[in-house]
């Protein structure tokens, strides 16, 4: 059978369209898979606008730089209880190749997986320690599984519905039409049975068959229960029921499935078997159509009301306050994930008001951080931010997509990212106090504005975006120079800054010091040293060599015992099995990493070549005991000048493996790496490796 291939288009900031397909995300899958611990650590994945979203076993065992070193990563964020991934406009494709890496199949959550599966043998959505999260991540949890499968179809037949509306009020098609009739059922069908697509997602979270979740489901919005959602008559065996309308909602499907997975779960254990799997779905919906009808629905229905009421409350009031707080902090709330905790509030208001009275501010946010990387991409004088900064203000202005631009341009130079806060806050208490609100769920963008036309004022709406943008692109424009000096001074060696990375790029990045963490905090992470003090940068122009730095016996990078160095994502080297403890540098340079744990040390020339020494695997958990440290980041050493020690026999009483791993952590960015030495033979002191800057 032959593979469907699946592409992307992707343009260029210099207008160009290239296809970008699975195969080019397939370094990424093979960085970051090792990195997150290997298959037998990730529980599942899945992805949402931008992100592979990845539930991890153990969070000791990823390795956090080196995932943020994959080429084709924006960054790592670990927050609502998954590891969070940032790829940008092209995770579909980040995704496929991910789940097509050797065990993984397996762990994949998407709209993809086998409908029979009722079992979640297919994803492991649930972990054996579910029971362990705290309230924040279980929701998380919670709102990613159940909306992220369905966002861009919400997004994309949200923007559909927009440009409808505008056509109707330009009157270029008359809702009395056919042809309006059509496009209106293609666009509003999604949304009309919303509760027959959450039942879907809810089934695979809750572990329930998914077409006993349909059948509960749809009598919700089947034709004759909505007619007499518009009485007050209605009697179910002699008992009153409370009518409301179901089609659009939100939390009475999601209650519903959660209770009926329940039910059959109990029913699957209790039948006898050969009346077990036509009596089950029976029962189940039997019993969960009326419960819900009479119980479940109605108290949905109010606190349905009461949520939209809440936020109305505070937008009919201080409408002015509410728009400021929204512009200003949803980019803040995207960065650690947690915007998803809105989607639900979104979608009902959606539902009980026909608005999304919060979403039109957020216009105002996002189109700030926008203007705010255009300006970087205008004025910055570095060739890799503006390539990062070119590309991410297309997708920000047009699809509404952020985040590449907030990890890759913004957030790192910072004042970019404060201009785009102050600029949201001022244009989204403009748009909040002229009444504004989205008339459909999209992703706010210049794409979107239709969506803004037939609620509040338009007027109001175009001049706080307007706002927000001048702000964000004014004040960026003037802080670039300063920005950009002060990054450089404090993040980087000078020449040798930090530089963002091209979605798709293959390059391996270096980053700032918002990533600069002490290895101590991350048990289990292995060091990657990135340039943080001021040191010489002449050119020696010519090779230099590297010389072992411990004494003992060459083995093979790839035989390590680390999957991280083994696979080389943190770059080339060897490994070598010490018969002394005393560590000394490989070249002369300046130490731009010695953890107190003393298990780790990073030096760079002044060539800039960057080399780190790792001694030991899982060492950092020993807490320093059994190491010493003779030297401070920022001193500068000479080739053969001790660096510290390590006790090998305290490593090993320890449970752990004392292979010392030596690896040029920037030999992709270099012209060349040559190896000295093979497999088996002892060094002390020899030339490992000839490296040409």
């Amino acid at each position: 059978m032959r593979e469907r291939r699946s592409t992307l288009q992707k343009e260029t900031p210099c207008g160009r369209t290239i296809m970008v397909t699975k195969t080019d995300f397939v370094p990424l899958a093979e960085h970051v898979i090792p990195a997150l611990g290997g298959p037998g650590n990730i529980r599942s994945v899945t992805h949402c606008a931008t992100r592979l979203r990845f539930k991890i076993r153990d969070a000791e065992k990823v390795d956090k730089r080196a995932v943020e070193a994959a080429p084709g990563v924006v960054t790592l964020v670990v927050a609502g209880g998954q590891h969070q991934v940032v790829v940008g406009n092209e995770v579909p494709l980040a995704y496929q190749a991910v789940i097509a890496q050797p065990n993984m199949q397996a762990k994949g959550v998407k709209g993809d997986t086998d409908p029979s599966d009722t079992d979640g043998s297919a994803a492991e959505i649930d972990d054996d320690d579910s029971g362990k999260k705290n309230p924040v991540n279980a929701f998380m949890d919670l709102i990613s599984a159940l909306f992220s499968p369905i966002v861009w179809c919400l997004a994309g037949l949200g923007l559909g519905k927009a440009f409808l509306t505008l056509f109707t009020t330009l009157d270029v098609l008359s809702e009395s039409s056919d042809t309006y009739r059509v496009f209106n059922a293609a666009f509003d069908g999604f949304f009309y049975f919303l509760p027959l697509f959450l039942a879907v997602t809810a089934a695979r979270k809750f572990k329930a068959d998914i077409f006993i979740a349909m059948a509960t489901v749809a009598p919700l919005v089947y034709p004759a229960i909505v007619e007499i959602g518009t009485r007050d008559d209605v009697h179910f065996l002699g008992i009153p029921l409370k009518t409301a309308t179901y089609t659009s909602s939100v939390l009475a499907p999601i209650v519903a499935v959660w209770i009926a997975a329940y039910l059959q779960h109990w029913l699957e254990r209790t039948l006898p078997g050969a009346i077990r799997n036509f009596f089950t779905p029976l029962l189940v919906v039997a019993v969960m159509v009326p419960l819900t009808l009479l119980t479940i629905g109605p108290a949905m229905a109010w606190l349905s009301e009461i949520i939209a009421q809440g936020v109305n409350g505070v937008f009919q009031t201080v409408p002015w306050v509410g728009g400021a707080i929204m512009g200003a902090f949803w980019q803040v709330l995207v960065i650690f994930g947690l915007h998803w905790a809105f989607q639900p509030i979104f979608l009902n208001e959606l539902a009980v008001d026909g608005r999304i009275i919060m979403g039109a501010p957020l216009m105002a946010a996002v189109l700030a951080q926008a203007a705010a990387a255009a300006a970087v991409w205008i004025r910055s004088k570095n060739s890799a931010r503006k390539k990062v900064a070119g590309a991410g203000t297309i997708s920000g202005f047009l699809a509404g997509v952020t985040e590449p631009i907030i990890y890759g341009v913004n957030l790192p130079l910072k004042y970019p990212f404060y201009a785009g806060c102050v600029g949201g806050a001022i244009g989204g208490a403009i748009i909040a106090q002229g009444k504004n609100a989205l008339s459909t769920y999209v992703f706010p963008s210049l794409l979107a504005l239709p969506a803004t036309t037939s609620i509040g004022s338009f007027t109001a709406q175009f001049i706080g975006s307007g706002t927000a943008i001048t702000i964000a692109f004014i004040t960026s424009w003037l802080l670039i120079p300063y920005a950009e000096k002060k990054f450089e001074q404090t993040s980087a060696v000078p020449g040798n800054e930090p530089q963002p990375v091209a979605q798709g790029s293959t390059a391996q990045p270096t980053h700032s010091d918002k990533h600069e963490t002490d290895p101590t905090e991350h048990p289990g992470s292995t060091v990657s040293p990135t340039a943080s003090a001021e040191s010489s940068t002449t050119d020696v122009g010519a090779s230099a060599a590297v010389v072992s730095p411990i004494e003992g016996t060459v083995i093979d990078l790839k035989d390590v015992p680390d999957k991280v160095f083994a696979s080389g994502a943190m770059g080339t080297g060897v490994g070598i099995k010490p018969s002394s403890g005393v560590i000394t540098s490989p070249m002369e340079g300046t130490v731009i990493a010695a953890p107190r744990s003393g298990h780790a040390y990073g030096i760079r020339s002044a060539s800039g070549v960057e080399v780190l020494i790792h001694v030991g695997v899982d060492t950092v958990k020993m807490n320093g005991e059994g190491f010493t440290t003779s030297v401070s980041r920022g001193d500068h050493v000479t080739t053969g000048q001790p660096l510290g020690t390590a006790d090998l026999g305290a490593i090993t009483e320890s449970g752990y493996d004392d292979t010392t791993v030596v690896v040029v952590t920037n030999s992709r960015k270099l012209a060349d790496v040559s190896l000295d030495v093979s497999a088996g033979r002892s060094v002390s002191h020899d030339v490992l490796f000839t490296v040409t800057p």
